[in-house]
Protein backbone atom coordinates (compact mmCIF):
# COMPACT_ATOMS: atom_id res chain seq x y z
CA UNK A 1 0.00 0.00 0.00
CA UNK A 2 1.30 3.59 -0.95
CA UNK A 3 1.70 5.70 2.10
CA UNK A 4 1.04 8.97 2.71
CA UNK A 5 4.00 10.84 2.25
CA UNK A 6 4.65 8.69 -1.45
CA UNK A 7 0.77 10.10 -2.43
CA UNK A 8 1.71 13.66 -1.61
CA UNK A 9 4.43 13.40 -4.44
CA UNK A 10 2.14 12.02 -7.06
CA UNK A 11 -0.08 14.43 -9.37
CA UNK A 12 -4.04 14.28 -9.21
CA UNK A 13 -3.80 11.23 -12.10
CA UNK A 14 -1.49 8.92 -10.69
CA UNK A 15 -3.79 8.99 -7.56
CA UNK A 16 -6.83 8.25 -9.22
CA UNK A 17 -4.60 5.29 -10.76
CA UNK A 18 -3.55 3.99 -7.26
CA UNK A 19 -7.35 4.07 -5.99
CA UNK A 20 -8.34 1.98 -9.01
CA UNK A 21 -5.75 0.11 -8.17
CA UNK A 22 -6.56 -0.48 -4.74
CA UNK A 23 -10.38 -1.08 -5.72
CA UNK A 24 -9.81 -3.32 -8.90
CA UNK A 25 -6.89 -6.04 -7.93
CA UNK A 26 -7.92 -8.11 -11.08
CA UNK A 27 -8.72 -4.82 -13.52
CA UNK A 28 -6.61 -3.60 -16.31
CA UNK A 29 -4.96 -0.29 -17.17
CA UNK A 30 -5.56 0.81 -20.68
CA UNK A 31 -4.82 4.23 -20.95
CA UNK A 32 -1.95 5.59 -19.18
CA UNK A 33 0.54 6.77 -21.64
CA UNK A 34 -0.55 10.32 -21.18
CA UNK A 35 0.59 10.54 -17.78
CA UNK A 36 4.17 10.67 -18.79
CA UNK A 37 3.82 14.23 -19.97
CA UNK A 38 6.41 17.27 -19.27
CA UNK A 39 5.50 17.66 -15.37
CA UNK A 40 6.15 14.02 -15.23
CA UNK A 41 9.40 14.13 -16.68
CA UNK A 42 10.20 17.38 -14.65
CA UNK A 43 9.44 15.29 -11.50
CA UNK A 44 11.94 12.73 -12.58
CA UNK A 45 14.60 15.21 -13.13
CA UNK A 46 13.88 16.71 -9.73
CA UNK A 47 14.56 12.88 -8.67
CA UNK A 48 17.69 12.08 -10.31
CA UNK A 49 21.14 12.76 -8.12
CA UNK A 50 23.71 15.42 -9.11
CA UNK A 51 26.66 13.16 -9.05
CA UNK A 52 24.83 10.08 -10.98
CA UNK A 53 27.10 8.33 -13.45
CA UNK A 54 27.12 9.36 -16.57
CA UNK A 55 26.11 7.33 -19.69
CA UNK A 56 27.71 7.12 -23.65
CA UNK A 57 26.49 10.63 -24.03
CA UNK A 58 28.27 11.97 -21.15
CA UNK A 59 25.67 14.68 -20.26
CA UNK A 60 25.27 15.15 -16.46
CA UNK A 61 22.04 16.46 -14.20
CA UNK A 62 23.68 20.19 -14.38
CA UNK A 63 24.60 20.21 -18.30
CA UNK A 64 20.78 19.14 -18.98
CA UNK A 65 19.41 21.12 -16.97
CA UNK A 66 21.06 24.44 -18.27
CA UNK A 67 17.94 24.19 -20.76
CA UNK A 68 15.49 22.22 -19.11
CA UNK A 69 12.22 23.16 -20.38
CA UNK A 70 13.38 22.94 -23.77
CA UNK A 71 14.65 19.53 -23.25
CA UNK A 72 11.88 18.06 -21.65
CA UNK A 73 9.34 19.54 -24.17
CA UNK A 74 11.85 17.68 -27.00
CA UNK A 75 11.93 14.49 -25.08
CA UNK A 76 8.30 14.53 -24.80
CA UNK A 77 7.36 15.73 -28.33
CA UNK A 78 9.48 12.46 -29.43
CA UNK A 79 8.28 9.94 -27.41
CA UNK A 80 4.28 11.22 -28.64
CA UNK A 81 5.73 10.99 -32.36
CA UNK A 82 7.32 7.76 -31.12
CA UNK A 83 10.30 9.10 -32.72
CA UNK A 84 12.18 8.00 -29.07
CA UNK A 85 15.39 5.86 -28.98
CA UNK A 86 16.94 4.47 -25.92
CA UNK A 87 21.12 5.08 -26.05
CA UNK A 88 22.75 2.39 -25.84
CA UNK A 89 24.13 1.20 -22.16
CA UNK A 90 27.50 1.72 -21.02
CA UNK A 91 28.71 -1.10 -18.84
CA UNK A 92 31.16 -0.53 -15.70
CA UNK A 93 32.20 -3.73 -13.71
CA UNK A 94 32.04 -3.62 -9.99
CA UNK A 95 34.32 -6.01 -8.08
CA UNK A 96 33.19 -8.90 -6.15
CA UNK A 97 34.49 -11.30 -4.28
CA UNK A 98 36.40 -13.98 -5.33
CA UNK A 99 38.07 -11.78 -8.05
CA UNK A 100 34.67 -11.66 -9.74
CA UNK A 101 32.98 -8.61 -10.48
CA UNK A 102 29.29 -7.61 -10.96
CA UNK A 103 28.23 -5.66 -14.04
CA UNK A 104 26.27 -2.62 -13.90
CA UNK A 105 24.82 -0.83 -16.75
CA UNK A 106 24.53 3.13 -16.91
CA UNK A 107 21.80 4.46 -19.24
CA UNK A 108 22.63 8.68 -20.96
CA UNK A 109 20.98 11.15 -18.76
CA UNK A 110 17.44 11.11 -20.60
CA UNK A 111 16.77 7.61 -20.63
CA UNK A 112 17.19 7.59 -17.04
CA UNK A 113 13.89 10.37 -17.02
CA UNK A 114 12.42 7.92 -19.01
CA UNK A 115 12.98 4.56 -17.26
CA UNK A 116 11.81 6.82 -13.94
CA UNK A 117 8.30 8.45 -15.24
CA UNK A 118 7.85 4.54 -16.27
CA UNK A 119 8.53 3.43 -12.32
CA UNK A 120 6.35 5.96 -11.10
CA UNK A 121 3.31 5.52 -13.54
CA UNK A 122 3.83 1.21 -12.65
CA UNK A 123 4.67 1.81 -9.09
CA UNK A 124 1.00 3.48 -8.62
CA UNK A 125 -0.66 0.11 -9.81
CA UNK A 126 2.26 -2.60 -8.52
CA UNK A 127 2.98 -1.03 -4.84
CA UNK A 128 -1.07 -2.04 -4.53
CA UNK A 129 -0.47 -5.79 -5.70
CA UNK A 130 3.23 -6.09 -3.91
CA UNK A 131 2.17 -8.65 -1.08
CA UNK A 132 4.06 -8.00 2.79
CA UNK A 133 6.84 -10.17 2.50
CA UNK A 134 8.50 -7.95 -0.18
CA UNK A 135 10.59 -5.32 0.99
CA UNK A 136 13.55 -4.24 -1.90
CA UNK A 137 13.17 -0.64 -3.48
CA UNK A 138 9.85 -0.39 -2.72
CA UNK A 139 8.67 3.21 -1.17
CA UNK A 140 9.25 2.86 3.14
CA UNK A 141 11.08 -0.46 3.03
CA UNK A 142 14.15 -1.63 3.49
CA UNK A 143 16.52 -4.36 4.12
CA UNK A 144 16.09 -3.53 8.34
CA UNK A 145 12.46 -3.98 7.80
CA UNK A 146 12.71 -7.34 6.05
CA UNK A 147 15.35 -8.33 9.13
CA UNK A 148 12.75 -7.33 11.79
CA UNK A 149 10.33 -9.75 9.83
CA UNK A 150 12.91 -11.97 10.35
CA UNK A 151 13.64 -11.49 14.66
CA UNK A 152 9.72 -11.32 14.67
CA UNK A 153 8.66 -14.84 13.48
CA UNK A 154 12.31 -16.17 15.29
CA UNK A 155 11.22 -15.01 18.46
CA UNK A 156 7.81 -15.94 18.40
CA UNK A 157 9.01 -19.39 17.94
CA UNK A 158 7.72 -19.77 14.40
CA UNK A 159 11.13 -20.62 12.89
CA UNK A 160 13.30 -23.89 13.16
CA UNK A 161 14.68 -24.25 9.65
CA UNK A 162 15.86 -22.15 7.64
CA UNK A 163 16.02 -21.79 3.33
CA UNK A 164 18.24 -19.81 2.27
CA UNK A 165 18.36 -19.66 -1.43
CA UNK A 166 20.67 -17.78 -3.83
CA UNK A 167 19.18 -16.60 -7.25
CA UNK A 168 22.34 -16.91 -10.42
CA UNK A 169 22.25 -14.06 -12.04
CA UNK A 170 18.77 -12.22 -11.59
CA UNK A 171 18.46 -9.90 -13.53
CA UNK A 172 20.73 -11.07 -16.41
CA UNK A 173 18.02 -14.11 -16.51
CA UNK A 174 14.99 -12.44 -16.56
CA UNK A 175 12.62 -13.98 -19.63
CA UNK A 176 11.80 -10.94 -21.54
CA UNK A 177 8.57 -12.20 -22.89
CA UNK A 178 7.80 -14.18 -19.86
CA UNK A 179 8.09 -10.50 -18.21
CA UNK A 180 5.34 -8.59 -20.80
CA UNK A 181 2.94 -11.81 -20.20
CA UNK A 182 2.92 -10.64 -16.26
CA UNK A 183 2.61 -6.70 -17.19
CA UNK A 184 -0.22 -7.43 -19.76
CA UNK A 185 -2.44 -8.86 -16.79
CA UNK A 186 -2.40 -5.38 -15.36
CA UNK A 187 -1.36 -3.23 -18.36
CA UNK A 188 -3.26 -3.19 -21.14
CA UNK A 189 -1.95 0.29 -22.92
CA UNK A 190 0.26 -0.91 -26.23
CA UNK A 191 2.06 2.66 -26.01
CA UNK A 192 3.60 2.25 -22.46
CA UNK A 193 4.32 -1.62 -22.99
CA UNK A 194 6.18 -0.42 -26.26
CA UNK A 195 8.15 2.11 -24.08
CA UNK A 196 9.08 -0.35 -21.47
CA UNK A 197 10.03 -2.87 -24.29
CA UNK A 198 12.21 0.04 -25.56
CA UNK A 199 13.66 0.67 -22.07
CA UNK A 200 14.22 -3.35 -22.24
CA UNK A 201 15.72 -3.61 -25.81
CA UNK A 202 19.19 -1.64 -25.51
CA UNK A 203 22.64 -2.49 -26.74
CA UNK A 204 25.31 -2.67 -23.77
CA UNK A 205 28.43 -0.94 -24.96
CA UNK A 206 31.23 -2.56 -22.57
CA UNK A 207 34.36 -0.26 -23.35
CA UNK A 208 34.57 -0.35 -27.25
CA UNK A 209 32.22 -3.66 -27.68
CA UNK A 210 28.94 -3.34 -28.57
CA UNK A 211 26.20 -6.40 -27.93
CA UNK A 212 22.84 -7.15 -27.31
CA UNK A 213 20.84 -9.46 -25.29
CA UNK A 214 17.69 -11.52 -26.03
CA UNK A 215 17.05 -11.85 -22.11
CA UNK A 216 17.57 -9.92 -19.08
CA UNK A 217 17.43 -6.46 -17.60
CA UNK A 218 20.37 -4.08 -17.17
CA UNK A 219 21.26 -3.97 -13.05
CA UNK A 220 21.60 -0.16 -12.16
CA UNK A 221 19.27 0.99 -14.21
CA UNK A 222 16.07 3.14 -12.75
CA UNK A 223 13.37 0.72 -14.08
CA UNK A 224 15.00 -2.87 -13.57
CA UNK A 225 14.41 -3.01 -9.52
CA UNK A 226 10.86 -2.35 -10.45
CA UNK A 227 10.08 -5.20 -13.27
CA UNK A 228 12.58 -7.44 -11.06
CA UNK A 229 9.72 -7.23 -7.89
CA UNK A 230 7.28 -7.54 -10.73
CA UNK A 231 8.76 -10.63 -11.90
CA UNK A 232 9.47 -12.26 -8.47
CA UNK A 233 5.70 -11.35 -7.45
CA UNK A 234 4.17 -13.64 -10.11
CA UNK A 235 7.20 -16.18 -10.16
CA UNK A 236 7.65 -16.71 -6.23
CA UNK A 237 5.70 -13.70 -4.19
CA UNK A 238 1.99 -15.19 -5.51
CA UNK A 239 3.06 -19.13 -6.18
CA UNK A 240 4.25 -19.15 -2.36
CA UNK A 241 1.75 -17.49 -0.56
CA UNK A 242 -1.52 -19.13 -2.48
CA UNK A 243 -0.19 -22.43 -3.39
CA UNK A 244 2.06 -23.46 -1.20
CA UNK A 245 1.37 -22.21 2.53
CA UNK A 246 -1.84 -24.18 2.23
CA UNK A 247 -0.24 -27.49 1.98
CA UNK A 248 2.25 -27.28 4.72
CA UNK A 249 1.37 -28.79 8.13
CA UNK A 250 3.29 -25.96 10.17
CA UNK A 251 3.80 -21.70 9.68
CA UNK A 252 6.14 -20.89 6.99
CA UNK A 253 7.36 -17.45 6.42
CA UNK A 254 8.65 -15.68 3.13
CA UNK A 255 10.82 -12.69 3.32
CA UNK A 256 12.59 -11.30 -0.15
CA UNK A 257 14.46 -7.86 -1.01
CA UNK A 258 14.21 -8.12 -4.29
CA UNK A 259 16.19 -11.15 -5.53
CA UNK A 260 17.89 -12.49 -2.33
CA UNK A 261 15.24 -14.04 -0.24
CA UNK A 262 15.03 -16.50 2.75
CA UNK A 263 11.75 -18.96 3.96
CA UNK A 264 11.53 -19.48 7.23
CA UNK A 265 10.01 -22.73 8.31
CA UNK A 266 8.30 -24.61 12.12
CA UNK A 267 8.73 -28.25 10.60
CA UNK A 268 11.65 -29.90 8.80
CA UNK A 269 9.41 -31.92 6.80
CA UNK A 270 7.55 -29.06 4.95
CA UNK A 271 11.42 -26.81 4.90
CA UNK A 272 12.58 -30.47 2.33
CA UNK A 273 9.46 -30.28 0.78
CA UNK A 274 9.50 -26.89 -0.55
CA UNK A 275 13.24 -27.03 -0.86
CA UNK A 276 12.42 -29.88 -3.93
CA UNK A 277 10.20 -27.86 -5.33
CA UNK A 278 11.38 -24.49 -5.47
CA UNK A 279 13.97 -25.00 -7.80
CA UNK A 280 11.23 -26.77 -10.39
CA UNK A 281 8.99 -23.84 -9.95
CA UNK A 282 11.84 -21.02 -10.60
CA UNK A 283 13.37 -23.32 -13.51
CA UNK A 284 10.10 -22.74 -15.33
CA UNK A 285 10.61 -19.20 -15.62
CA UNK A 286 14.64 -19.48 -16.97
CA UNK A 287 15.90 -19.05 -13.21
CA UNK A 288 18.13 -20.98 -11.40
CA UNK A 289 19.25 -21.51 -7.52
CA UNK A 290 23.25 -21.14 -6.71
CA UNK A 291 23.79 -25.25 -5.96
CA UNK A 292 26.30 -23.95 -3.16
CA UNK A 293 24.56 -20.52 -1.66
CA UNK A 294 21.60 -22.33 -1.56
CA UNK A 295 20.92 -24.56 1.62
CA UNK A 296 18.11 -25.80 4.43
CA UNK A 297 19.88 -25.44 8.29
CA UNK A 298 18.63 -25.98 11.17
CA UNK A 299 17.86 -22.47 13.11
CA UNK A 300 15.42 -23.75 16.22
CA UNK A 301 16.14 -22.38 19.78
CA UNK A 302 18.77 -23.59 21.39
CA UNK A 303 17.31 -25.50 24.81
CA UNK A 304 16.90 -23.91 27.74
CA UNK A 305 19.40 -25.88 29.89
CA UNK A 306 22.18 -24.27 27.06
CA UNK A 307 23.91 -22.17 29.38
CA UNK A 308 27.04 -20.59 26.43
CA UNK A 309 27.54 -20.72 23.24
CA UNK A 310 26.00 -19.92 20.14
CA UNK A 311 23.28 -21.76 18.42
CA UNK A 312 23.06 -24.98 15.94
CA UNK A 313 23.51 -22.88 12.79
CA UNK A 314 24.17 -19.38 11.30
CA UNK A 315 23.04 -17.62 7.79
CA UNK A 316 23.59 -14.80 5.97
CA UNK A 317 20.76 -12.40 4.70
CA UNK A 318 21.38 -9.15 2.82
CA UNK A 319 24.84 -8.16 4.06
CA UNK A 320 24.60 -9.90 7.69
CA UNK A 321 25.40 -12.93 9.34
CA UNK A 322 22.35 -13.75 11.62
CA UNK A 323 22.37 -16.42 14.65
CA UNK A 324 21.29 -17.37 18.19
CA UNK A 325 23.53 -16.02 21.03
CA UNK A 326 23.02 -15.29 24.85
CA UNK A 327 21.79 -11.54 25.88
CA UNK A 328 23.67 -9.95 28.50
CA UNK A 329 20.47 -10.76 30.44
CA UNK A 330 21.07 -14.60 29.60
CA UNK A 331 18.26 -14.63 27.19
CA UNK A 332 18.40 -16.43 23.75
CA UNK A 333 18.03 -14.42 20.70
CA UNK A 334 18.38 -13.95 17.01
CA UNK A 335 21.42 -11.60 17.28
CA UNK A 336 23.81 -10.49 14.06
CA UNK A 337 26.87 -8.86 12.90
CA UNK A 338 28.40 -7.98 9.74
CA UNK A 339 28.91 -10.57 7.17
CA UNK A 340 32.96 -12.02 6.71
CA UNK A 341 33.07 -11.14 2.96
CA UNK A 342 30.87 -8.01 3.17
CA UNK A 343 33.55 -7.03 6.57
CA UNK A 344 36.35 -7.83 4.16
CA UNK A 345 35.36 -5.76 0.94
CA UNK A 346 34.49 -2.59 3.08
CA UNK A 347 38.26 -2.95 4.87
CA UNK A 348 39.77 -3.25 1.27
CA UNK A 349 37.68 -0.62 -0.20
CA UNK A 350 39.06 1.86 2.09
CA UNK A 351 42.54 0.51 1.81
CA UNK A 352 42.05 0.68 -2.10
CA UNK A 353 40.64 4.45 -1.86
CA UNK A 354 43.19 5.54 0.55
CA UNK A 355 46.36 4.07 -1.52
CA UNK A 356 45.45 5.32 -4.77
CA UNK A 357 44.36 9.19 -3.21
CA UNK A 358 46.88 9.60 -0.48
CA UNK A 359 48.60 12.60 -2.70
CA UNK A 360 44.75 14.81 -2.14
CA UNK A 361 45.46 17.40 1.00
CA UNK A 362 44.43 15.61 3.77
CA UNK A 363 41.36 17.52 4.44
CA UNK A 364 39.58 16.47 1.14
CA UNK A 365 40.79 13.20 2.11
CA UNK A 366 38.96 13.28 5.38
CA UNK A 367 36.07 14.18 4.24
CA UNK A 368 35.75 11.18 1.66
CA UNK A 369 36.39 9.21 4.33
CA UNK A 370 34.53 10.40 6.34
CA UNK A 371 31.03 10.11 4.02
CA UNK A 372 32.20 6.15 3.29
CA UNK A 373 32.89 5.31 6.97
CA UNK A 374 29.29 7.25 7.58
CA UNK A 375 27.54 5.65 4.68
CA UNK A 376 28.66 1.91 6.12
CA UNK A 377 27.60 2.97 9.48
CA UNK A 378 24.09 3.84 7.98
CA UNK A 379 23.52 0.98 7.23
CA UNK A 380 25.55 -2.06 9.35
CA UNK A 381 25.20 0.33 12.57
CA UNK A 382 22.24 -2.50 13.99
CA UNK A 383 21.84 -3.06 17.73
CA UNK A 384 24.22 -5.87 18.28
CA UNK A 385 26.80 -5.29 15.91
CA UNK A 386 28.83 -2.67 17.23
CA UNK A 387 32.14 -5.05 17.41
CA UNK A 388 31.88 -4.86 13.65
CA UNK A 389 31.53 -1.00 13.49
CA UNK A 390 34.76 -1.01 15.86
CA UNK A 391 36.53 -3.10 13.26
CA UNK A 392 35.95 -0.86 10.56
CA UNK A 393 37.01 2.39 12.16
CA UNK A 394 40.17 0.72 13.38
CA UNK A 395 41.46 -0.81 9.85
CA UNK A 396 40.13 2.57 8.39
CA UNK A 397 42.97 4.64 10.60
CA UNK A 398 45.44 2.00 9.99
CA UNK A 399 45.07 2.30 6.04
CA UNK A 400 44.92 6.01 6.17
CA UNK A 401 48.16 6.14 8.28
CA UNK A 402 49.70 3.86 6.16
CA UNK A 403 48.94 5.90 2.81
CA UNK A 404 49.69 9.27 4.44
CA UNK A 405 53.24 7.76 5.96
CA UNK A 406 53.92 6.83 2.04
CA UNK A 407 53.13 10.71 0.21
CA UNK A 408 56.78 11.43 1.18
CA UNK A 409 60.22 10.31 1.73
CA UNK A 410 61.37 12.80 3.86
CA UNK A 411 59.36 13.29 6.71
CA UNK A 412 57.86 10.20 8.28
CA UNK A 413 54.33 10.67 9.78
CA UNK A 414 54.47 9.09 13.36
CA UNK A 415 51.49 7.45 15.12
CA UNK A 416 51.63 10.53 17.74
CA UNK A 417 51.47 12.82 15.20
CA UNK A 418 48.50 10.80 12.94
CA UNK A 419 46.77 11.16 16.40
CA UNK A 420 46.93 14.55 17.03
CA UNK A 421 45.93 14.99 13.06
CA UNK A 422 42.67 12.95 13.74
CA UNK A 423 41.73 15.29 16.44
CA UNK A 424 41.58 18.05 13.93
CA UNK A 425 40.05 15.68 11.34
CA UNK A 426 38.03 12.83 13.53
CA UNK A 427 36.87 10.06 11.43
CA UNK A 428 33.00 9.06 12.55
CA UNK A 429 32.60 7.28 15.88
CA UNK A 430 30.97 4.05 15.55
CA UNK A 431 27.23 4.33 16.82
CA UNK A 432 23.78 1.82 16.37
CA UNK A 433 21.81 3.81 14.11
CA UNK A 434 18.93 1.08 13.66
CA UNK A 435 17.27 -0.84 16.06
CA UNK A 436 16.03 -4.21 15.04
CA UNK A 437 15.90 -6.69 17.97
CA UNK A 438 13.02 -7.18 20.62
CA UNK A 439 9.71 -8.66 21.05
Amino acid sequence: MANASTLGKMSPQLLKVVERAKQEPEGRFHSLAHLIDVPALERAYRRMRKDAAVGVDGVTKEQYGQDLERNLRDLHERMKAKRYRHQPIRRVHIPKEGGKTRPIGIAAFEDKLVQDVVREVLEAIYEQDFLDCSHGFRPKRSAHDAIRVLDRIVHRGEVSWILEADVVSFFDSIDRKKLKEMLEIRVADGSLLRLIGKCLHVGVLDGVELSTSESGTAQGSVLSPLLGNVFLHYVLDLWFEREVKSRLRGRATLVRYCDDFVIGFEREDDARRVMAVLGKRLGRFGLALHPDKTRLIPFRRPPAGQQSGKGPATFDFLGFTLYWARSSKGRWGMLCKTRSASLRRNIQSVYAWCRRHRHLPVKVQHAALKRRIQGHFNYFGVSGNFRSLLLIIEQAKRSWYKWLCRRSQRKRLTWERFEDLLRDFPLPRPRIKVRIWGP
